[in-house]
């Protein structure tokens, strides 16, 4: 099970932190990632780390914004969100999957365990 939190509505310019809480995954050898999606359009991915070396892929538009981490002794994970822009309105999922499956960098095609998704809106 996956739960995300952090969500909500700030000034362009400001600064999210968007958490999930993971149960049932021994976090430290799944991949994780975070996705996001607005109406109308295709989910994209925001940020993995799908690989042993923990290297992290960030999307061109939040590379230098966004960070993504873990706590893998206390199953969560993080997003943390730098200099919002209005275009970073969408709701944010986070999931995981076992990196022995993945094919492709950051496609939520191949993820199958997905957190409710969580609303962040950037507006003056």
């Amino acid at each position: 099970q996956l739960v995300e939190s952090g969500g909500g509505l700030v000034q362009p310019g400001g600064s999210l932190r968007l958490s999930c809480a993971t149960s049932g995954f021994p976090l430290e050898h799944y991949a994780i990632a975070w996705f996001r999606q607005v109406p109308g359009k295709e989910r994209e991915g925001v940020s993995c780390i799908q690989r042993r070396d923990g290297n992290a892929y960030y999307a061109t538009s939040v590379k230098g914004r966004f960070t993504i981490s873990r706590d893998s002794v206390k199953k969560l994970m993080y997003l943390q969100m730098n200099s919002l822009k209005p275009e970073d309105t969408a709701v944010y999922y986070c999931a995981v999957e076992d990196p022995r499956i993945l094919r492709r960098t950051c496609d939520p095609l191949e993820y199958d365990f997905w957190g409710q998704g969580t609303q962040v809106t950037v507006s003056s």
